[in-house]
């Protein structure tokens, strides 16, 4: 848990009061780190007065070994970043290849693509929201949010034969068509879903001590969020309209209109209630995936050993924390010259010190879990 650096620093306080300033470490191994991540506070009383965060306890050298395996191989190897979004990471790493080949998925491939992708956003705010409200001290939360999930995880395990790294995403498309039935059980898991999500809205959002802990806590102002690269729901809960199935769509978004959810709340409660939408929203988009789904072939013809030309692409997705976005350059060969992952919450880490500075200690885990981050992209 966490520990104590015995070497202590006086001031002078506002009163003339002789204060004494500790370092805390929070972390690596601390529960409400989402992580192992190592916060290394400084303290005036229960004032944080400077965070600084060290990472690097889960280094995976993920980059360097998608130069080291072929562009294919490279697919399985993104469900370890973000392992809470593999299916958002297979996505981003199949267009960035595309891309080089200029190559375009089949319709079905893409919408395909984007039934996943919304089912994963789902399952990464339930996770986000769950253990969110533990790290505050409400255990039943987190218990409907595992049980929602499970059902997402029972219909990857039938799609791509796992519940966790599913490695169904392939350049050109996918691994497999839609099983027979899936649809019909998606559709009931949707229904069940949407009468969960009311609870969840019922049970936590009005709730006056979640309220107290989270309203004006950890405030972002847009230009902050800017200045800082923050995308995705914490950008979106400071007013900053942004998302890329909007400002660059890909895949199925250009067919299927997405609408942001938009904040200006800027704190950590609206952070939550842009997530807590996101999951409607993305219920809405499977529905009407599933309505206008079309037939065909689910992946293009491509040869065994992928070849890219001599050239450099980055291309990016609209994942459940932010912009994902995947960099390579092909120098001809099997596999790439060079291999570069935007992870976004590796990204969003770097505001957590500012939003840290002159909050009370109680507050530091109420701001740290709502930028809700995955280690496995940080220290990628």
């Amino acid at each position: 848990m966490s520990t104590v650096d015995q070497s202590h620093t006086y001031s002078e306080g506002a009163e003339g009061f002789r204060t004494e300033e500790m370092i805390l470490n929070m972390g690596p191994q601390h529960p409400s780190t989402h992580g192992v991540l190592r916060l290394v506070l400084q303290l005036e009383g229960e004032t944080v007065t400077h965070c600084t965060p060290v990472i690097g306890y889960l280094h995976r050298g993920i980059e360097k070994i998608l130069e080291n395996r072929t562009y294919m191989a490279g697919i399985r190897y993104m469900d370890n970043a973000d392992y809470l979004s593999p299916m958002l990471n297979e996505t981003a790493y199949a267009g960035a290849v595309e891309q080089l080949m200029g190559i375009e998925p089949p319709r079905r491939a893409q919408y395909i693509r984007l039934i996943t992708n919304e089912m994963q956003r789902i399952t990464s705010h339930l996770v986000a929201v769950g253990t969110y409200l533990l790290d505050l001290g409400a255990f039943t939360p987190v218990l409907y949010a595992f049980r929602d999930r499970e059902g997402v995880l029972d219909l990857f395990e039938q799609l791509g034969g796992s519940r966790f790294n599913v490695n169904y995403m392939r350049v050109g498309g996918v691994l497999h068509d839609l099983p027979s039935g899936w649809l019909g059980r998606l559709e009931t898991w949707l229904d069940a879903f949407e009468k969960s999500w009311k609870e969840f809205d019922v049970l936590i959002t009005g709730n006056e001590i979640f309220m107290k802990r989270t309203q004006g806590t950890g405030y972002i102002s847009p230009e902050q969020a800017v200045a800082y690269g923050v995308t995705g729901p914490i950008a979106r809960a400071s007013g900053v309209n942004y998302d890329l199935r909007v400002n660059n769509p890909y895949d199925a978004y250009r067919e299927i209109a997405v609408r942001p959810v938009i904040r200006y709340d800027g704190d950590a409660f609206g952070r939550y209630m842009v997530r807590l939408y996101e999951m409607k929203e993305s219920i809405r988009l499977i529905r009407e995936a599933m309505s206008k789904l079309p037939g065909g072939p689910i992946c293009t013809r491509t040869p065994i050993e992928l070849r890219p030309p001599r050239g450099e692409t980055y291309f990016a997705v609209e994942s459940s924390k932010g912009e994902q976005g995947i960099y390579l350059i092909s120098d001809g060969s099997e596999y790439p010259y060079r291999a570069k992952m935007r992870g976004p919450s590796f990204v969003n880490l770097q505001i957590v010190p500012e939003l840290m500075r002159g909050h009370k200690m109680g507050d530091v885990v109420a701001i740290l879990g709502s930028i809700d981050l995955v280690l496995g992209e940080v220290d990628r």
